[in-house]
């Protein structure tokens, strides 16, 4: 979602344990059963690590040097699957294409990458255009992409301005961004002509913001969105708070004071850190005799909220807005203008973009007649990803959830079929 700091949103991290001396790396790609399972493995973000990671159709990940990993790449073109039953079984690579371009947009060159399965299909297949979270690696790899290509979807990636091979600045401007988008959407329509059925956006947590947006100034067909919001980062950032209120089991006198900071940090932000001191410094004093106050963090207010008058007027601009990030993005009516069938899947879980408001817009639009279809995953958390609650209550995240993956590229290729794990279609 929005990220001041160096984190990536929907990058898959892992921990390398207990790698072997020799290791036989696989080509990246999919690599399929004979009934039709697959598993994809591409280069870890730091080229430096050992290993790659890997990402099952059911939500498995990890890295294929860890220890218990329960596949080995024995050739090139081949992985080795330890099944349930205890059992191995080889699965062949999937003959996928693979073609690098670059394109500009808005007076900047960026790069981008074209995975195609083998074969044609009577009319086409689909078309998706991948949309970037906040993270700030290069895309080009990304095992989303060859998931979607080896349920055989037609998938175009790129690295965002500032990001990977691509020029420019990086920049949480949504406007900006949905440029860029449209520009890939574009260059991904040139090289497919005339083997497309239809084309679309693709868009993981940011995404959610910036695909939609997209769509309403391109020609795409379709929209499918993980994990986003309807709600602009200020709403975001105050339900985060309000979330963690919650898991702390605060009453409604401490909702109501952090709303009033949320109130605070937005005029902040709003005028460019030259209003707001005086409403801040109200709630600071009240929130320092609160034993809980530092146990909220959202988005950004915790941080604010943290430090003096002095350190924002010098340094909040340039700490808290160097992005261009659009503060009050009306991301519902982006949505109304939106015409195409759209997909939104929730994490029901979601510490990092809570849903309620999100859910509460969505089905609101659903209700007004938008061709909207809205999933939920039960108890998994920004990502999709399932996790285990430690003792303090941080949360240890495991897997993608099983069904999310087969649910994106089902909608996408039009069959949707289900059941997709513990996903809830709401109505």
């Amino acid at each position: 979602m929005v990220h001041m700091k160096a984190t990536a949103t929907i990058a898959l991290i892992y921990v390398t344990a207990c790698a072997p001396a020799a290791y036989a790396a696989c080509n990246p790609g999919a690599f399929a059963s004979a009934s039709g399972d697959y598993v994809v493995v591409v280069p870890l973000p730091d080229p430096n690590a050992a290993g790659q990671r890997y990402l099952f159709r059911d939500g498995r990940r990890g890295n294929t040097v860890d220890a218990g990993a329960p596949l080995t790449c024995d050739a090139a073109d081949a992985v080795t699957v330890k099944k349930s039953d205890g059992g191995d079984e080889r699965w062949k690579q999937l003959p996928l294409t693979t073609s690098d371009t670059q394109f500009n947009s808005v007076e900047t060159q960026l790069v981008g990458r074209l995975i195609e399965p083998a074969g044609t299909v009577a009319g086409g297949r689909p078309l998706v255009v991948l949309v970037h979270g906040s993270e700030r690696t290069s895309a080009l790899n990304s095992s989303y992409a060859y998931s979607l290509a080896a349920q055989g979807i037609t998938v175009f990636v790129y690295d965002k301005r500032g990001t990977g091979a691509s020029e420019g600045e990086y920049t949480q401007n949504f406007e900006l961004l949905a440029a860029d988008a449209a520009a890939a959407f574009a260059q991904a329509r040139t090289m497919t002509r005339g083997r497309v059925s239809k084309a679309g956006y693709f868009g993981g947590s940011q995404g959610g913001w910036v695909a939609p947006l997209a769509a309403s100034r391109s020609d795409a067909q379709f929209v499918a969105i993980g994990f986003g919001l309807v709600a602009s980062p200020i709403e975001e950032d105050r339900e985060q708070m309000i979330s963690e209120a919650r898991a702390l089991g605060l009453d409604s006198s401490a909702l109501a004071l952090i709303n009033r900071l949320s109130a605070a940090t937005s005029r902040l932000v709003l005028s460019g850190f030259s209003q707001g001191y005086d409403e801040l410094a109200k709630v600071r004093g009240e929130l320092a005799r609160q034993p809980w106050s530092q146990r909220i963090h959202g988005e950004y207010s915790g941080e604010i909220l943290r430090l003096t008058d002095d350190e924002l007027r010098r340094l909040g601009r340039a700490r808290f807005d160097n992005v261009e990030l659009i503060w009050d993005y009306d991301s519902v009516a982006a949505l109304r203008r939106v015409k195409v069938p759209v997909l939104w899947v929730l994490a029901g879980e979601d510490r990092e973009a809570p849903i309620e408001t999100t859910r509460a817009a969505l089905m609101q639009l659903k209700k007004a007649g938008k061709p909207i279809d809205v999933y939920l995953f039960p108890n998994t958390d920004h990502g999709m990803l399932e996790f285990v609650t430690n003792a303090d209550g941080s949360r240890k995240m495991t897997r993608i959830t099983d069904g999310y993956l087969r649910l994106l590229g089902d909608w996408i290729n039009g069959r949707v079929a289900g059941p997709y794990g513990r996903a809830q279609m709401l109505d």
